[in-house]
Formats: structure tokens, C-alpha cells, sequence
């Protein structure tokens, strides 16, 4: 029942810029930590950014000053705004959510990904 769909991943030139959404369904987003994820070929899952219930933000040092990520708990949405992109961040961009249930249990949903393309 809960589904998270991501759109606006493309093909770009370096140095320009794309928006992420994620849109969110099936589940009480506003109490839900929100975070994207990206995955090279070859490479592992990487977290880029997350996002708090209360709009508290870190960011991988790849991406740091270069990507923001922000929430609208009344949309039921998390964007991430990519600029000044590089051909190493080309990979498919995966949004991912997490909250608690109960001691110790967690829920985990995500995203089937969108593909980032930065290439001249």
C-alpha cells in the first residue's frame, strides 16, 4: 500500500542543474524521515541527503553546497535540487523512507529510482 515514485531524473550537461520529486502515498509521511540515495554501476547504494520530520538536513561530502534536499509534509513530498552536476554524479537516484513503529521495529520503503545522466 504505500508507494514512493520518484520523477525528473534525465540527461544533462555538466554543470547544469535537475530536479528530483518524490511523491509519497500509503503511509504518514510527516512522521517519516526522508532521504535519497543514488547507485553507479558497479558501485554500492550511496545516501546523498536526508531530511528529518522537522526539516533537519545532512548531505554526503560528494554533494555537499552542490545538492539541497527539502519536504512538503502537506504535499507529501521530498525534492532534491541538484546543481553544478558532474559526470560522477550520474547514477540512478533511489528516495527512500523510514519511521518507527515500535521498540525495535522499524518501517522501510522505497523508491524503484529514477536515472541521472550527466554527459556532454
Amino acid at each position: 500500500q504505500a508507494q514512493l515514485v520518484e520523477s525528473g531524473g534525465g540527461l544533462v550537461q555538466p554543470g547544469g542543474s535537475l530536479r528530483l520529486s518524490c511523491a509519497a502515498s500509503g503511509f504518514t509521511f510527516s512522521s517519516y524521515a526522508m532521504s535519497w540515495y543514488r547507485q553507479a554501476p558497479g558501485e554500492e547504494r550511496e545516501l546523498i541527503a536526508s531530511i528529518a520530520s522537522n526539516g533537519g538536513t545532512n548531505y554526503a561530502d560528494s554533494v555537499k553546497g552542490r545538492f539541497t534536499i527539502s519536504r512538503d509534509n502537506a504535499k507529501n513530498t521530498v525534492d532534491l535540487q541538484m546543481n553544478s552536476l558532474k559526470p560522477e554524479d550520474t547514477a540512478v537516484y533511489y528516495c527512500n523512507a523510514v519511521g518507527r513503529t515500535y521498540y525495535p521495529y522499524t518501517r522501510v520503503y522505497w523508491g524503484q529510482g529514477t536515472q541521472v545522466t550527466v554527459s556532454s
